[in-house]
């Protein structure tokens, strides 16, 4: 399975992250020991949603989208709570 998911960091609320993975425990592990430089600053991070796909090249299109303006606001319409303004 590979897997899109979205982070939220625990200190700096409304700050998200948007990744990919084949393994989501080591991954998120990763992401709260610093071991990724994009969201190393803003650790702690959440688990805040993940979809699970069984073909790689779907995950990486809905990744895509997400991080796209109206991927941006799909997000926060559906998956995050009192957010401001989409990611």
């Amino acid at each position: 399975m590979t897997y899109v998911y979205l982070l939220e960091s625990v200190y700096y609320r409304g700050h998200h992250y948007i990744g990919i993975t084949d393994d989501l425990r080591l991954r998120l592990r990763h992401h709260n020991e610093g071991k990724s430089p994009h969201t190393r600053k803003f650790k702690p991070w959440n688990l805040a949603c993940y979809t699970a796909f069984g073909d790689e090249k779907t995950a990486y299109a809905f990744e895509k989208y997400l991080k796209s303006g109206s991927g941006k606001a799909f997000i926060g319409r559906h998956y995050v709570r009192n957010a401001p303004a989409p990611l």
